[in-house]
């Protein structure tokens, strides 16, 4: 079939691929070679299928036509379609925010089952950030308050969100000057889909700035909201030692995989699978007991508070099938193949969809609400122990052992080993032991080697004293390559190898799901805030080196807008408009104080944050 060494630089990956292509299994890579040649006008920006006179394409020689139906040329096209893609990306990871403040809401209220608040401590903070009193309140009437004042970011009652006000004044003032602060994410999104219909914004600098404040929306609206409203609910994480890979699949257990990014489903899943009674049926059925691990960003948000182990990242998540060993998959929404289920099909593996607007082919759908979810759990996690009983061991093959990865970093984590202030970072920053600081995040992509940018572009980061941050699929993939543990500081440079040493952490930090881009807002405003700059001015960078889904794209444009260089591994469809691509690549520099790069191969993408940081780092008088 091909050249499995050139699909994943991971084991378990390579090994599972043959046994699939031994036992005739499709698989994304399959697809994708199907698939090919792809359409080069949607590659560059240049097809609309917004409206029905067309679909319209432009012809990127000059041969062919070089507007639209409507009269659309090459900039309005690629600016309407990017942002589309932005509008899309935000309203997924908002509208999982959401999810979580309806829960928050019924916690208020007394009427959401197993749920509870696991950190009033953080829950009384955000509610500070939103005026409200807390003073003679209980943990009850905060959590309804806040939720309420939660559900009016999502409207258009206010001028802007209330987590805008995290960002440093100078960025404040930039935003408002460009009319790009959010009025309220539903709004925002709203208004994107509006301006892009045939005949309204057709001026593609409005047209993306627009795309700025719908991403705005999301990283300092729908997904902070996410991340704080999970820390209220299920804990704030703190550092633990859990596993990573394929080899964290059970042969002697019911192995049950909980996927997708809404930490609802898996809280309540956790709960069943910890009940003695299951427990016990498992053990009567030959087992040994229940064995949870999780996939993609409901996996990191499992890992992050309970350290539950991860089975993979989205390009692994059909091979943890293809093991033979995986009883039930559990999923919620957003980065879950259609084709999962047909891959069941070929073992005995059952399927269940838990989510009201998330529903697939060939899976039972059992829907989770927060009056039923633990008595949903118990349900789905009965079936899956029951099912261990038609396994069959012939087909069972689990290629590798867990590799040890450490997480739980999150913002209050990373204060408290430093002692409880930013000022040991900062003297570290000073100083050069750490030259700066890198997030690598984001999803995997097929047209990419498996796990070869993420994992190449962070061996040569921290090799150059840059501390690098990570979430969602790329922090599997950083894991398993051995610098996510202590003794991951080999990897390091000297100075960071000090730093490493001094705090008993590894050079690459887990800090959560992709949601959890946030914590790298609320981290970069806080340095700014400390040393009186803008955070455009600090050596900081960004990059999503196998990157696919629209999120990615709100994520990268609301890092670019916050003042942090972004570099890309996969190019996103702008390449037909020559004066957006100008504009991502050298004007907003001008606007925003920093730009995007799209660099496929990890290593120059390293030589060219490195020499970012450099410069940043001798613009403050630090050496470089």
């Amino acid at each position: 079939m091909k050249d499995y060494k050139e699909l994943s630089i991971c084991t378990d990956a390579t090994e599972t691929i043959k046994k699939a292509e031994r036992e005739n299994i499709e698989l994304v890579w399959d697809r994708k070679i199907a698939q090919e040649p792809h359409c080069g006008f949607c590659e560059l920006g240049l097809s609309c299928r917004i409206c029905t006179m067309g679909p319209c394409r432009i012809d990127p020689f000059g041969d062919g036509p070089q507007k639209g139906v409507c009269g659309a040329d090459a900039e309005i096209m690629v600016a309407r379609n990017l942002l589309r893609m932005i509008s899309a990306g935000s309203a997924s990871h908002s509208d999982h925010g959401r999810d979580l403040v309806e829960v928050l809401y019924a916690v208020g209220e007394g009427k959401a089952g197993g749920y509870e608040i696991k950190d009033e401590e953080k829950l009384k903070t955000i509610a500070k950030i939103y005026n409200i009193t807390v003073d003679g309140k209980t943990t009850k009437e905060i959590a309804k308050e806040l939720a309420l004042a939660m559900m009016e970011d999502y409207g258009m009652k206010k001028k802007e969100i209330s987590f805008v006000s995290i960002a440093p004044e100078k960025r404040k003032e930039l935003w408002r000057k460009l009319n790009v602060i959010p009025r309220g994410i539903d709004r925002e999104v709203t208004e994107s889909m509006h301006r892009s219909h045939m005949g309204v914004d057709n001026d593609y600098i409005s047209l993306l700035l627009q795309g700025v404040r719908t991403s705005l929306a999301d990283g300092y609206g729908g997904s902070m909201i996410g991340t704080y409203v999970s820390d209220i609910l299920f804990g704030t994480p703190e550092p633990k030692v859990s596993a990573l890979n394929l080899g964290v699949i059970k042969e002697d257990y019911v192995n049950i995989l909980i996927h997708g990014h809404n930490p609802v489903v898996s809280e309540m899943i956790y709960l069943a699978v910890e009940d003695k009674e299951l427990t016990d049926l498992a053990k009567s059925l030959g087992a040994k007991g229940i064995n949870l691990a999780g996939l993609c960003c409901t996996g990191n948000e499992l890992l992050m508070r309970k350290g539950i182990p991860m089975a993979g990242n989205h390009l692994m998540t059909e091979l943890t099938i293809v093991t033979g060993a995986v009883e039930a998959m559990v999923v919620d929404y957003q980065c879950i193949m259609p084709a999962l289920s047909e891959v069941a099909k070929c073992y005995h593996t059952l399927m269940f969809s838990t989510s009201d607007k998330a529903k697939f082919p060939g899976m039972e759908h059992i829907e989770f609400n927060p009056e039923n979810a633990r008595e949903r759990a118990f349900k789905i996690v009965k079936l899956a122990v029951e099912n261990f009983k038609n396994r069959k061991k012939e087909k069972v093959y689990i290629p590798v052992t867990e590799v040890k990865s450490m997480t739980g970093f999150s913002v209050e984590a990373i204060l408290k080993a430093l002692g409880g202030t930013l000022n040991p970072l900062i003297d570290a920053i000073k100083a050069g032991n750490i030259k700066g600081a890198v997030g690598i995040v984001g999803c995997n992509n097929p047209k990419i080697k498996h796990d070869y940018g993420h994992v190449e572009l962070a061996k040569k980061l921290v090799a150059n004293d840059i501390l690098v941050l990570t979430t969602g699929c790329a922090n599997v993939a950083i894991g398993k390559a051995g610098l996510q543990v202590p003794e991951g500081k080999v990897f390091a440079g000297e100075g960071l190898k000090a730093v490493c040493n001094a705090l008993g952490i590894p050079p690459s930090l887990h800090i959560g799901s992709c949601v959890d881009n946030s914590r790298i807002l609320v981290i970069a405003s806080a340095l700014a805030n400390a040393l009186g700059v803008d955070i455009s001015d600090l050596p900081l960078a960004g990059s999503a080196p196998e990157w696919y889904s629209e999120k990615a794209v709100a994520i990268a444009f609301y890092v670019m807008a916050s003042g942090i260089y972004t570099v890309l591994g996969v190019m996103p469809p702008i390449l037909g408009s020559k004066k957006i691509t100008d504009l991502a690549v050298n004007g907003l520099e001008g606007v925003f104080g920093a730009k995007f790069a799209v660099e496929p191969d990890p290593l120059k993408a390293g030589d060219l944050i490195i020499e970012h940081i450099k410069n940043k780092r001798k613009a403050l008088g630090l050496a470089s």
